[in-house]
């Protein structure tokens, strides 16, 4: 599929969609737990079907009806997937699976996805679970899917260098239900606010762990999941979209459905478009987004790296100079990002450089082009507001992986009054 993007002012109301990263932890624990729990406004995309459809494979029962999921956990006792594990292009998914794919009590696992995720790291992951009592092999030897995984949990120590926060995750998640203590050290992390996250869910919902910062965890075994009900908070990383575009000339925008309160670290986007000269005002259920001249500044985003591709769009209109920095996993995500986002915003005449563990951003004067997403739905939706902005017809091509995280992205921003077509 392929956005076709012209020159447009974008004004009025959008609501953001519930947040990938909480719907899958929430599928993930409710399908580990004991008894029915129930998953309001939930994120309804090609990520969160398809760890749906992993946990189905393991034995839960989930019913997908519109903006509530029943699921009826295993209470940790899963079964034997009787086919592979396709996790499509599911980093989540894949790590979080390959955890509780290794509390198998009989049988083994396999797990994959598509050409993306067969490339995408997750040897440490492998190997620790091998410390804790595990079989988890790469079938390629290259740490990368497929992978074959074979239980049990039974505890132990292991040291994760954590490149991406989804090795801990993984760990935070399903050591609880292995057989004996855990004890993890953490010498280095990556994206520390979506540990928050899994941290908050793990202990709301009957989880007893002890930990030293976010440095080393010690966590009890044959612990049980309870069934809760829960509704799903607004997707912070989707909204840096349209964060980023209300910072644009002539826009106007207001986000609904946020929770300023929430865990997500991409809530650092509000301050970072303040920063960078955006007038941001806050009001309950509302955040209003408007163009001001625009600055560039540098932002550390290990926290935040999902936030790459849109702040690099936002460089090339604020005058200056934009660095952003110290996020070498922007790497490793569904694409190279730091390589990428050069790449695409080169050809729209956008003046970047690439460094190591980020990007610099020239003020540039963007003009229409030929563009690819890559297939990733952060670059394509990045791409898709710079379109907007730039002069010109731009042409995203590879879109339809915005469906991943926000399938009604287009419509949305259309309705906003952007020249968007599908083709």
């Amino acid at each position: 599929m392929k956005l076709i993007c012209r020159q447009s002012k974008l004004k009025g109301e959008v609501r953001i969609p519930g947040s990938k990263s909480h719907t899958i932890r929430a599928v993930a624990i409710a399908s580990l737990a004991v008894g029915e729990s129930t998953i309001r406004a939930p994120l309804d995309s090609n990520d969160t079907r398809a760890a749906v459809d992993a946990y189905r494979l393991l034995g839960a029962d989930i019913r997908m009806r519109e903006d509530c999921w029943a699921v009826r956990g295993t209470d940790g006792a899963l079964t034997t997937p009787e086919n592979v594990i396709d996790v499509r292009n599911s980093g989540v998914t894949l790590r979080t699976g390959m955890g509780s794919c290794a509390l198998l009590r009989e049988g083994m696992a396999v797990l994959t996805g598509d050409e993306q995720i067969r490339r995408r790291p997750a040897g440490p992951l492998a190997q620790s679970l091998n410390d804790l009592g595990a079989k988890v092999r790469s079938t390629r030897g290259t740490g990368t899917a497929p992978f074959v995984v074979e239980g049990r949990l039974r505890g132990g120590e292991t040291s994760i260098e954590a490149v991406t926060s989804q090795y801990l995750s993984a760990l935070l998640i399903n050591c609880p239900l292995a057989d004996g203590d855990a004890l993890i050290h953490v010498p280095l992390l990556n994206e520390a606010p979506y540990v928050e996250i899994t941290l908050d869910w793990v202990r709301r919902h009957g989880i007893r762990l002890e930990q030293d910062d976010l440095r080393e965890f010690r966590i009890p075994g044959g612990q049980r999941y309870q069934a809760f009900n829960r509704a799903i908070p607004a997707d912070w990383s989707s909204a840096t979209f349209f964060l980023g575009a209300g910072a644009l000339d002539g826009n106007d925008i207001v986000l609904r459905g946020l929770d300023t309160g929430d865990t997500q670290g991409d809530k650092a986007v509000v301050d970072y478009v303040r920063e960078m000269g955006a007038e941001v005002t806050v009001a309950q259920d509302a955040l209003r987004v408007r163009a001001k001249d625009l600055v560039g500044r540098e932002f550390d985003l290990n926290a935040t790296p999902d936030a790459l591709p849109m702040l690099a769009v936002l460089g090339c209109f604020a005058h200056g100079e934009t660095r952003l920095v110290n996020v070498p996993q922007a790497r490793i995500k569904e694409t190279d990002r730091i390589a990428v986002m050069a790449q695409e915003l080169g050809k729209m005449g956008g003046r970047v450089e690439e460094l190591e563990d980020g990007i610099v951003v020239q003020e540039s004067k963007l003009h229409g082009a030929e563009v690819d997403g890559h297939g990733d739905h952060r670059v394509v939706m990045a791409l898709a507001v710079a379109g907007c902005a730039a002069a010109g017809i731009t042409v995203v091509h590879r879109a339809e992986a915005a469906a991943v995280t926000y399938p009604e992205f287009a419509d949305h921003i259309r309705a906003l009054g952007a020249s968007v077509e599908k083709e």
